[in-house]
């Protein structure tokens, strides 16, 4: 393929101040996107630039996962692997995400009892892949009978609740985190653990002034913190404490999403599941964004789907990746549009938003002037009119064709 070629769609849902164009084209160039427009004004203004037709199929943004767990708790889920093909199945794991049209992540480095590799054993992994990954460095705990810390400084170490708010070992994981994700883990995780195996799933590790001094020693160093947290009790010390990201955030109250909002703090809502109480539905979405709070939709991958919601089509507790972020999404998107929402302001959910969570915003998360040439051609907009990820027929990433499934 040519360093320079023009794409022409249906249409383009821009996820930009250009909306979406009808009849619209992009001139990709090395990589990035150099204009943006309506076909009938390319096709005089850029005559001996070669033509790539989609004119029967839609162009938009390719998708961004900010929550992620696919390299370090996700290969030995779903492999029966050693540390010498750790890698080899996290690669299969990242093609499956851009297979799903999904083109960054946001991944977590908790520490994990049966892996000790490091943050650059995870980057060297990704580097050549066409996918961009974000980490996020972070300590956990784990609702086990008798809890259980971990953190990315001490691998697979097992550390003690006082080792949590060590201020050294808070320094190092806030120097390495590249943007707020799961820092910490405001409630105990049941992870994807059952129910059984971990009792204290949801109970709160730390008081307010731990959580102060630690948000504060991320703040000092020019970093936000994002947090793990569910439940009012756990999302008001989050907030009380200037917390800057909350994800899943499941069980937050009405006077809670107007605090998000006067404060200006972000959500990532994790429809799936995640923690110990039900996940965010389409309704309590849909009132999170009628609030102006910026709200990113994440799978929290791989994880056991929570069952018996009335948004969530899943029977069994088999862990979901990458493929059901536009499933899990479509619900609320389709709520948010029903309420009158533009299909632009409603693919940011999982375009833009994310990016912006990323800080990498100015990269990629929309379709405009200057960003990275990651889209995708579909037969329909990611998460509000498909759900399949085999209607995504293309996905590009630095303006390289790296998914092609064949069309008629």
């Amino acid at each position: 393929m040519n360093n320079c070629y023009i794409i022409r769609g249906q249409k383009i849902v821009t996820v930009s101040k250009l909306g979406t164009l009808m009849s619209g084209a992009m001139v990709i160039k090395d990589g990035k996107i150099l204009d943006v427009g309506l076909w009938e004004d390319f096709r005089v203004r850029y005559p001996s630039i070669p033509v790539i037709d989609f004119s029967n199929y839609i162009i938009t943004p390719a998708l961004v996962d900010c929550h992620t767990h696919l390299l370090e708790f996700a290969p030995s889920s779903l492999y029966p692997i050693t540390s010498e093909t750790h890698f080899l199945a996290a690669k299969s794991i990242l093609l499956h995400a851009i297979s799903s049209g999904i083109t960054a992540i946001g991944e977590q480095i908790c520490g994990n009892p049966f892996c000790d590799f490091s943050k650059e054993d995870y980057q060297q992994a990704v580097h050549e892949l066409p996918i961009n990954v974000s980490f996020a460095t972070t300590s956990i705990s784990i609702g086990f009978e008798n809890l259980a810390h971990f953190s990315f400084v001490t691998k697979s170490q097992s550390i003690q609740k006082e080792d949590l708010i060590n201020p050294s070992l808070v320094k190092k994981i806030a120097l390495e985190s590249e943007y707020p994700g799961e820092n910490i883990f405001i409630n105990a995780t049941p992870a994807n653990f059952t129910k059984e195996e971990v009792p204290k799933a949801g109970e709160v590790i730390y008081s307010l002034e731990e959580m102060k001094q630690i948000t504060e020693i991320y703040h000092s160093l020019n970093k936000k913190i994002g947090a793990h947290v569910a439940g009012e009790e756990g999302i008001e010390l989050a907030l009380e404490a200037g917390v800057d990201v909350l994800h899943h955030a499941h069980g937050i109250s009405d006077i809670q999403l107007e605090k998000v909002s006067q404060k200006g703090k972000d959500i990532v809502a994790t429809p799936m599941g995640g923690t110990h109480l039900c996940p965010n539905s389409p309704n309590e979405i849909l009132r999170m964004v009628s609030k102006n709070i910026p709200v990113s939709i994440s799978t929290d991958a791989y994880l056991p789907p929570y069952l018996g919601t009335s948004w969530l089509p899943f029977e069994n507790l088999s862990l979901r990746g990458p493929e059901v972020l536009m499933l899990i999404a479509h619900p609320s998107m389709q709520l948010l549009k029903n309420n009158h929402h533009n299909e632009n302001e409603i693919l940011a959910l999982i375009t833009d938003n994310p990016a912006k969570i990323l800080g990498k915003d100015h990269q990629f998360g929309r379709l405009e002037k200057g960003l990275d040439a990651n889209f995708l051609v579909a037969e329909g907009i990611p998460g509000l009119e498909i759900t399949d990820v085999e209607k995504i027929k293309k996905v590009f990433y630095l303006g390289k064709k790296v998914i092609d499934r064949k069309v008629l």
